[in-house]
């Protein structure tokens, strides 16, 4: 008996060999190897195909056969699952002296790190006696852990089956072996190799020639395996015959050492090959999804297309983005993550809420699911309500939920609550999920509904499997559920392998022993491939290949990353049997330059530079559209043919009344030119029936129209309630309020000096409780702290330029409401300008011992206050119209009119009538005292602008008039008024 080695390049013939010789041998029941489980089906198909019936023989896994060969010893064990072994992992860490690695050994990745080291080091068949250091000892408790709980692990079983196999005569009966897609051998694999070979006829194979770049990374097992097999090796000759010339020239020419690539025959690409360069991964991936349907569109079968990528992970959602959105049929394999699911988000989320003091977010992340059993309308409700008073903890959470459901508990946590333990429950609120989603009428269909069960399915086996740890002993907290849950994976959840209808979304390893008709090969950028090597922190490379000097089965050291990327990269590219594309994104999404990976220049440097120039097809980052014949959809046709407008408007619009668009160019066109003055005969009935207008309402009117238009007419409001500067300032205000109202019986005066500054600002602490205590809105304890001692701060020093100022009139009337309900019965009218009525409040009058002349005071709680020459200028009206209601409506002679900032320099400026200057109010800006004329001029043209608003407003006159001619960066409402921004 002996190991027979297949070797020679990609596209050889080396597997079809093999897999003809296992067919050969079915009499004699042998067992072939295949690299993935998800490869079993596809051989059998294969070879079914050509033989009609399998009638005997076996295929299945490396793991398939040390499973089988370990369980046929009589001394097995069972064996930890990869949820057990993490428990074992973490137990053992609680018990070993971990020296240096406390601090580390907190953190999650540190026990995950170390299971992976503990598999490489018992696949590599090392004992812990053979290692040195702080890992001898982790390695020995781990191992100490399995006896104690009488396991294996899945790689302690692989090294037993391997020791069977070279120690037991009877341990294999004999039956032919056949492996293929094998490249790195693990320690237990070659020894069960050598054992067999010593057993039974063995034939491998393998992709290799010697001294080619290419295959640099298999220099060992290649030499391992023909001192195994000598002289049984057959080496195959290229076949450049099956494939298409460019193609063949790439096989033999790629990564070849540099003198022999000039000698080369050129060969020309003739459509075999193409090259893609896009700008920002979506970009780039919208290019190759209308390849896609281009390919597919004209006749090419979606599974004989294969996407290939170094990581599918990365490319997960842009995949899914770029070809859902134009509908191309496409199945990614692989596993998830079961937190990628739809069903694993929303039951994480509850149980972060219930074990892990969740907060709002987390609850409310799992009641807007469909798993939740709750209408969607009314949890966005109660949510709304939530958010709009900024409840976040979860305990308030939870009891104002149940308050706003008048009582009624939430049935998911009464369910996690109620269970007997934390995994019984988590097993019963998957069930619960399940019902609620797709109910127990009819059976779930559709995608959506197959992604739920295989997550269900994954949750059940987990369940099992920690049901299992408990059987054997060991406890389990919400916390390492959690943890479990949170590593576990689904497999198929978008298609599966080889999908019929679909096109193959795979890595690079998946890749290698597949073939098709296309293949993309994606990510052929500078950091992107070849892959930066990883290492693991317990196990460097010297110390592996150390290891392996000393121990003959190890096999720990890891191939160069680079050699073993340009290897994969090699076999990716020779999966093509009729075209191969090349796919790069040039630039990132924020238009950055990405430089090419090596391997993109490689290829391209073995074909003539013109015939690489017409085989690249380029995608920069402007290129927001498809020119209108290339335009995949009907969607893009539309979005190109808007922006052929700006180049060739009379071929535009010739297209759209060809094929019917003409509705939808000029909705395009139109999109910022829309009409903007309202037309409705209810809106203007309304508007015109409106006698009572605000001043800050005119105000904003003034700043533009469109504002006023969304802000007062439309009203839309921000569900979240924020720590803003419109809270800050309504904080400000009460606290003002309530201290001058307080200060003549608190302090027995009624104006402020400097004598009584110490009292007054114990009064303002305490003033400035109350106004907190008022505030409905649930603020955390940062955020109240952050607030009051802020808004402190500025009072203070309010309070002490209050003291010291040289203002003779004393403040007597605060937060003067006029022309609503609400005002004392004297202002409720309004100040009536004629046609309407103006309506608003005054913060604070300050008047003179006898009442009979005052001035206004407005406080802001920012930086800034007006000028009399900034009121007139930047159209602020509300001091202008202030001293007509002082004088029209309170019936106090005004002297003027005063803005207060709360905070920065605190400025006071305003509007104020010269002769008050020597009689009463000194101490501002001299530039803000007009002589009569001037100040009762600019009142007199304030008066006039609020009626030239007034009329515009109802006669629905809407304009894109921000003040100034440039919209405010501080505008939000750009989106709704459809201004054109930068």
């Amino acid at each position: 008996m002996a190991l027979t080695l297949l070797a020679g390049p990609a596209n050889a013939g080396k597997v079809a060999l093999l897999l003809e010789r296992y067919l050969t041998a079915l009499d004699r029941e042998p067992f072939l190897i295949v690299p993935n489980r998800s490869d079993v089906g596809r051989v059998e198909r294969e070879l079914l195909a050509s033989c009609g019936a399998l009638l005997g023989g076996q295929i299945g896994t490396f793991d398939d056969l040390f499973r089988r060969l370990a369980r046929d010893g009589g001394e097995h064990r069972p064996v930890a699952t990869d949820a057990q072994r993490a428990l074992i992992v973490r137990r053992a860490l609680a018990r070993a002296r971990l020296n240096g690695w406390t601090r580390s050994a907190r953190f999650a990745g540190f026990a995950d790190a170390l299971s992976s080291t503990l598999g490489e080091l018992e696949s590599g068949l090392v004992e812990p006696g053979e290692l040195e250091g702080d890992l001898a000892g982790l390695y020995a408790e781990y191992r100490a852990e399995l006896d104690r709980l009488g396991l294996w692990d899945r790689d302690l079983e692989r090294r037993e089956a391997a020791e069977r196999v070279a120690g037991e005569l009877e341990a294999w009966g004999g039956r032919p072996v056949f492996a293929y897609g094998f490249e790195d051998l693990t320690g237990a694999q070659w020894t069960l190799l050598e054992a067999l070979a010593g057993r039974a006829e063995v034939t491998v194979s393998l992709p290799y020639e010697p001294g080619r770049p290419a295959f640099a990374s298999l220099e060992k097992t290649a030499a391992d395996l023909s001192e195994l097999a000598r002289p049984r090796i057959e080496e195959l000759q290229p076949r450049p015959d099956v494939r298409p010339p460019a193609l063949a020239h790439l096989e033999r020419a790629v990564f070849t050492v540099s003198e022999l690539g000039p000698k080369m025959p050129a060969v020309e690409i003739d459509g075999a090959l193409r090259f893609f360069e896009g700008a920002g991964r979506r970009g780039t991936l919208e290019c190759v999804a209308e390849e896609l349907l281009a390919l597919i569109r004209g006749g090419t079968r979606p599974e004989e297309i294969a996407l290939v990528c170094p990581r599918v992970e990365p490319y997960r959602a842009s995949l899914e983005t770029a070809l859902g959105s134009l509908g191309v049929p496409y199945s990614i394999e692989g596993r998830i993550r079961f937190d990628q699911t739809e069903l694993g988000r929303a039951l994480l989320s509850l149980l972060r809420f219930a074990w892990q003091g969740g907060g709002r977010g987390e609850l409310y992340g799992f009641l807007r699911s469909p798993y939740s059993g709750l209408a969607r309308a009314s949890v966005d409700w109660i949510e709304g309500r939530l958010r709009g008073r900024a409840v976040e903890a979860g305990d308030r959470t939870e009891e104002e939920t149940m308050r706003l459901r008048d009582g009624h508990p939430l049935p998911p946590l009464e369910l996690l609550r109620k269970a007997q333990s934390p995994l019984d429950s988590v097993q019963d609120l998957a069930r619960f999920m399940l019902r609620a989603a797709h109910g127990l009428d009819s059976p779930p269909v559709g995608e959506g509904s197959r992604q739920d069960l295989r997550a269900f399915e994954a949750l059940s086996r987990l369940v099992g499997e920690l049901e299992g740890w408990r059987a054997l002993g060991g406890s389990l907290t919400p916390d390492e559920i959690l943890s479990a849950l949170e590593r576990t994976s689904c497999s198929g959840i978008r298609g599966g392998p080889s999908e019929a209808g679909c096109v193959d979304v795979v890595d690079l390893l998946r890749a290698r022993t597949r073939r098709y008709e296309i293949v993309f090969v994606l990510g052929l950028e500078e950091g992107t491939l070849p892959r930066r090597g990883e290492s693991s922190p317990f196990l460097d490379e010297e110390e592996a290949r150390e290891l392996d000097s000393r121990l003959r089965h190890s096999r720990l050291a890891k191939p160069d990353p680079v050699e073993r990327d340009r290897y994969l990269f090699y076999t990716a590219c020779t999966r093509a049997t009729r075209r191969l594309y090349l796919v790069r994104e040039a630039a990132n999404d924020e238009g950055g330059p990405r430089e090419p990976s090596p391997f993109w220049d490689e290829v391209r440097d073995l074909f003539a530079e013109d015939e690489v120039r017409r085989a690249t097809t380029r995608r920069p980052l402007s290129a927001l559209t498809w020119p209108v014949e290339q335009a995949p959809t009907d969607r893009e046709r539309l979005r190109a043919l808007a922006s052929l407008v700006p180049a060739d408007e009379e071929a535009a619009r010739s297209l759209a009344q060809a094929n019917g668009w003409e509705r939808q160019l000029d909705r395009a066109l139109g999109a910022f030119e829309r009409r903007t003055r309202l037309s409705h005969p209810l809106v203007l009935e309304e508007l015109r029936a409106k006698t009572s207008f605000g001043v800050t309402e005119l105000e904003t009117f003034a700043d533009c129209s469109s504002i006023w238009f969304v802000d007062r007419l439309v009203g839309p409001r921000t569900i979240d309630q924020v720590v803003d500067p419109r809270l800050r300032g309504q904080v400000a205000h009460s606290a003002l309020h309530k201290f001058f109202v307080g200060i003549p019986k608190r302090l027995g005066v009624e104006k402020l000096g400097p004598e009584q500054l110490d009292e007054a600002l114990e009064l303002l602490r305490e003033c400035l409780s109350e106004a907190m205590a008022g505030v409905r809105m649930e603020l955390t304890d940062l955020q109240r702290r952050e607030l009051e001692q802020g808004l402190l701060r500025d009072l203070e020093a309010f309070l002490r330029d209050e003291a010291a100022s040289e203002l003779q009139l004393v403040p007597r009337r605060f937060e003067v409401s006029f022309g609503s309900e609400r005002s004392p019965q004297e202002l409720q009218r309004g100040l009536d300008l004629g046609t309407f009525t103006l309506s608003g409040k005054i913060d604070r009058i300050d008047l003179d011992p006898f009442s009979a002349r005052g001035i206004v005071q407005d406080y802001k709680s920012g930086k800034t206050a007006h000028s009399a020459a900034q009121i007139e200028s930047e159209l602020k009206l509300q001091i202008p119209l202030y001293m007509l209601v002082l004088r029209d409506l309170v019936g106090v002679e005004p002297l003027g009119g005063i803005y207060r900032a709360l905070s920065g320099k605190r400025d006071a400026r305003g509007l104020l009538r010269a002769d008050a200057k020597e009689d009463g109010v000194p101490g501002f800006s001299r530039n803000d005292y007009l002589d009569e004329e001037a100040f009762w001029g600019q009142v007199e043209r304030a008066e006039e602008l609020a009626r030239g608003f007034v009329e515009r407003i109802r006669g629905g006159d809407v304009r894109h008039d921000p003040k100034g001619g440039d919209c405010p960066p501080w505008c939000e409402l750009w989106r709704m008024c459809r201004v054109r921004r930068a």
